[in-house]
């Protein structure tokens, strides 16, 4: 039989690690740092705290006083921005058209991103020089292509086609998160399934594209945040069509009729963007993972 001390040795649990200690220097440059950012983050947070008390405030008290707090919730805000300045309708169309552009947007930047991080073939420099090209190309030269795009394909005044003018361009740095992510991958994976007789998109859909949820995630944040704030294209394509507004036409459609009312407008924007902080606070750390992993590879 074992020796009982020997077997009491081997199942006691291992001491964990001691804590390094910080050295002065170290010490006194975390307290500077403190001193410094924390000033700095609350002005840079300031303005969401103000736009959210705002909303739970009365006019009077909006303007009475900078203090964030109140004792007394106005709640009717959000009401009358849900029904009466139709944001409802306006965060149900951006739902929408977010939601399928981030279908649509992420599935054609993970195929792209996935030939060229994984194969070789000629003009291969020539599109990512294209891709880089696309970055110094404002938005504004191509609304119009856009617009002409869209009302040829008989999608002007739907919503299907801001959903198409939104997911329409190619995202350069998700692609390169994709590139570089798929490039780090073994090969023995993509010759693992083709000896089980796997074509192209079942190695890409079953294979490889699992193994990038961070570039996923990251490229899912991305297109929520252009598509749920892009402004200037929905404003051009519901120019007749009011109903399909998003969330941004909509906030900025408030001025002229509830100018006056703060309250309102203020509730507007926490409900336009409440559902962008969730979704990053959600989706985070996968989010820090694939610009790592894409610098790692």
């Amino acid at each position: 039989m074992p020796d009982a001390g020997v077997a009491a040795t081997e199942e006691a649990p291992q001491p964990s690690p001691r804590r390094r200690r910080l050295k002065r220097s170290e010490r006194l440059a975390l307290i500077v740092g403190i001193f410094i950012l924390l000033p700095i983050a609350l002005v840079w947070v300031y303005p969401f705290i103000w736009v959210f008390s705002s909303s739970l405030k009365s006019n009077a008290e909006i303007f009475g006083s900078l203090n964030p707090f109140t004792s007394t919730l106005h709640l009717d805000s959000y009401v009358r921005a849900w029904h009466e300045a139709d944001m409802g309708r306006y965060f149900l169309n951006t739902i929408f058209v977010t939601g399928m552009s981030i279908l649509i947007s992420v599935t054609v930047n993970a195929l792209l991103g996935y030939v060229l991080g994984r194969y070789t073939f000629p003009g291969k420099k020539v599109i990512y020089a294209l891709l880089a090209l696309v970055v110094f190309l404002p938005q504004g030269y191509t609304v119009i292509p856009i617009f002409d795009l869209i009302d040829s394909l008989g999608l002007s005044g739907s919503l299907w086609g801001i959903t198409l003018a939104e997911a329409g361009g190619v995202s350069v740095i998700v692609v390169l998160l994709f590139a570089g992510y798929f490039a780090q991958l073994p090969k023995e994976l993509e010759e693992a399934a083709t000896m089980d007789g796997a074509g192209f998109l079942r190695i890409f859909a079953q294979v490889y594209l699992p193994l990038a949820k961070p570039v996923l995630a990251t490229a899912v944040i991305l297109q929520f945040m252009h598509a749920w704030n892009d402004f200037l294209l929905p404003l051009v394509l519901t120019l007749s069509q009011p109903d399909l507004r998003t969330l941004a036409v909509g906030i900025y459609s408030l001025q002229n009729q509830y100018f006056s009312d703060w309250g309102m407008m203020s509730a507007a924007s926490t409900i336009a963007l409440l559902p962008i902080i969730i979704v990053f606070i959600v989706l985070q750390k996968y989010f820090i993972e694939s610009f790592s992993g894409a610098v790692k590879g």
